[in-house]
């Protein structure tokens, strides 16, 4: 199965339980399977470039995009309006809840390579065709090959 076809049956949501001004990121993040902490970096890089267009896209994000929560299991909440649900949500549960719901979300396996294990298979892909090069472009090799012709 691809990527493509793996994001096209899920939804874009906001992510109200990640949220530190809307959720616009933590939901991104969520569904492209990207980092949380490089997809804030981004918004924020975006919004030193191009400030009055990057906060009009973020607003119209907030407005456009709806929140959902998973604090249930398997329960999708859609709230109104997602800093004082944020809030409130959270000072109802218990402490003991919470912990068990970040226990969870840490132990949990991922629904798929992450970033940085796919840039690490990369990496040592990349060192793998290095040696190989190396090898072969080697007057050694060649002499090898003259050899083998023999």
């Amino acid at each position: 199965m691809t990527v493509y076809s793996e994001t096209s049956a899920r939804r874009l949501y906001r992510d109200a339980d990640r949220a530190v001004l809307g959720g616009v990121c933590a939901g991104l993040a969520g569904y492209f399977g990207l980092n949380l902490k490089v997809t804030r970096f981004l918004a924020f890089i975006a919004f030193l470039m191009a400030m009055p267009f990057a906060i009009v896209a973020y607003l119209a994000a907030v407005l456009l995009i709806p929140a959902a929560s998973q604090r249930g299991p398997g329960v999708v909440r859609e709230t109104r309006c997602c800093w004082g649900m944020r809030r409130s949500g959270r000072s109802r549960r218990s402490r003991k809840v919470r912990e068990a719901d970040e226990l969870n979300e840490r132990t949990a396996a991922p629904a798929g390579p992450s970033v940085k294990d796919v840039r690490e298979r990369y990496r040592s892909l990349d060192k793998r065709l290095a040696e190989l090069e190396k090898q072969v472009t080697s007057p050694r090799f060649q002499l090898e090959q003259e050899f083998r012709k023999l």
